[in-house]
């Protein structure tokens, strides 16, 4: 079994007393017995100040992109980097005078969407300058440490959604990714990064023999996790990314859908290591609550060839081309940002949305990121903490 930053900070703990401590974690900060970081920190004696949790909550009790204001009694003060505002993602600076070290220990999914290590980004450049020590107790990526798609991020479309200058699967753990931000930032920073033990870059989550605790209410199974990277893109079109069913990413839909239809033309493009179900389903809440949806659910057959990214953006296709009069990509407010489009904000820049609608085939619009991975897949090996 993987042992994680946790673990190994345990085996540590005699260092770490007479530390003032604040902690960045949600309920995914826990032990392979499953006890909460918190508590066990406390039961050896480390003083805990405050607890910082994310998007979601601490138990994640929230959907997406809604204001977390509960916050369990825990003994100690617990505040929300996610409010109502862009401002509330910042700590206010006066809450850290008083800890000399923040430990960060949430579960990422290997998405640069993910909103959790944007959060430790962000926590990073307000600490920059400042003597405290932030510690990553490092967690798997679940998608492993090999295998990266997508684009880089484009500058223009930098949001909570995209901040590490990274393409859409990373393949990087969250001790390395604030490794890689600190050096691009050029930050003044204390950073140290808690290794796991018996990780390996090959390794997909169900290989580590650590249990999977859903780190958001919408990532139920590391099969949601799979699809993720790709299937988020919805987020940004008028069609069901799946929430408010049991199956959130791994299906989608709306009520002007063909499943027959839209699997036949998902098929056509020889997308390998998934295959495409037609299905009819009914959201109980989230886009088009209470109707029911024609659509697809995707399966993965082979985790080495799948390619999550590529397939949503080949789905979208799919959607222009059978669907275009309905299809509409959205705009509006999305993770605080008005200006852009939910969809170039996820994949991270505008051509792929307007490739889409100019009727580019996916073999094209596949292509044109394969630069951007071959020369990502160099630059993250000067990051790299494990073999």
């Amino acid at each position: 079994m993987v042992a994680t930053g946790l673990d190994m900070l345990l085996r540590e703990i005699e260092r770490f007393r007479n530390r003032r401590v604040g902690l960045i974690v949600n309920q995914s900060s826990v032990t392979p017995d499953l006890q909460y970081s918190w508590n066990l920190l406390k039961e050896k004696g480390i003083r805990i100040e405050r607890i910082f949790s994310p998007e979601h909550g601490l138990f994640a009790t929230e959907q997406d992109q809604i204001a977390v204001d509960y916050q369990p009694e825990l003994g100690c003060e617990v505040v929300s980097l996610y409010g109502d505002s862009s401002e509330t993602l910042l700590p206010d600076r006066s809450l850290l005078d008083d800890l000399d070290l923040i430990l960060f220990d949430i579960q990422d999914v290997g998405s640069r969407y993910y909103t959790y290590v944007n959060t430790l980004a962000l926590f990073m450049e307000v600490l920059s300058g400042k003597e405290s020590e932030i510690m990553v107790l490092d967690r798997p990526n679940p998608l492993g440490g090999a295998i990266v798609e997508g684009p880089m991020l484009d500058m223009e479309c930098k949001s909570f959604v995209g901040i590490f200058p990274v393409p859409v699967r990373h393949a990087m753990t969250a001790g390395e990714l604030a490794l890689l931000y600190r050096d691009f930032k050029k930050l003044d920073l204390n950073l140290t990064v808690m290794k796991m033990e018996g990780w390996q870059r090959s390794m997909l989550f169900q290989e580590t023999g650590l249990p999977w605790i859903p780190p958001s209410p919408n990532m139920p199974t590391f099969a949601t996790a799979e699809v993720y990277p790709g299937m988020c893109l919805f987020e940004g079109l008028n069609i069901s990314e799946g929430r408010g069913t049991t199956t959130p990413f791994q299906l989608s839909g709306a009520p002007f859908i063909n499943p027959e239809e839209l699997a036949r033309q998902c098929r056509s493009y020889g997308l390998e290591g998934v295959l495409f179900r037609p299905t009819w389903y009914k959201p109980t809440f989230h886009k088009f609550s209470g109707e029911v949806c024609g659509g697809i659910w995707l399966q993965v057959t082979d985790h080495t060839r799948f390619r999550s990214f590529s397939t949503a953006v080949a789905m979208t296709a799919a959607l222009q081309k059978l669907y275009g009069e309905q299809l509409r990509f959205l705009s509006g407010v999305y993770e605080f940002n008005d200006t852009i489009p939910a969809f170039d904000l996820l994949a991270g820049n505008s051509t792929i949305r307007t490739s889409i609608q100019s009727g580019v085939e996916p073999v094209s619009l596949i292509a044109s990121w394969q630069d951007d991975e071959k020369s990502f897949l160099q630059v993250k090996q000067q990051f790299h903490l494990y073999d």
